[in-house]
């Protein structure tokens, strides 16, 4: 984990994989947005609800700032292993973040996921 100096906390398996369902469904039922400046431009606003990261990317700088705006704005954040594995949940051959806007029908995954956002926090 030392090499991705932008993980703040590690994201357990379970948490991973709903993150990617989170994701996917939100990508098919309600508004996401995919790439580094789109997430970026969205937290600033305020307009994120929820945000996966992916590990791993390189170079670091390309989300090192990612986990801190998200701090900042108090937005609920994980991590996933892989950009492609985040890429794919959304149509693309890799993505190294995504904001979720609107969950569409993954609120109660939503829920779910930002309840173990703050228990992983702690």
């Amino acid at each position: 984990m030392a090499e991705n100096s932008y993980v703040r906390f590690a994201t357990p398996d379970d948490v991973r994989n709903k993150a990617l369902q989170l994701v996917e469904v939100s990508s098919e039922t309600g508004k996401v947005r995919k790439g580094t400046n789109e997430v970026t431009k969205v937290i600033e606003r305020g307009e994120a609800k929820f945000v996966v990261i992916a590990e791993g990317v390189q170079p670091p700088e390309v989300v090192l700032h990612i986990p801190l705006l998200c701090e900042e704005k108090g937005i609920p954040y994980v991590y996933v292993q892989k950009k492609e594995d985040l890429g794919q949940k959304v149509k693309l051959k890799s993505s190294a973040a995504v904001a979720i806007m609107e969950p569409g029908n993954a609120k109660q995954l939503l829920t779910e996921l930002i309840d173990k956002f703050k228990e992983i926090k702690k």
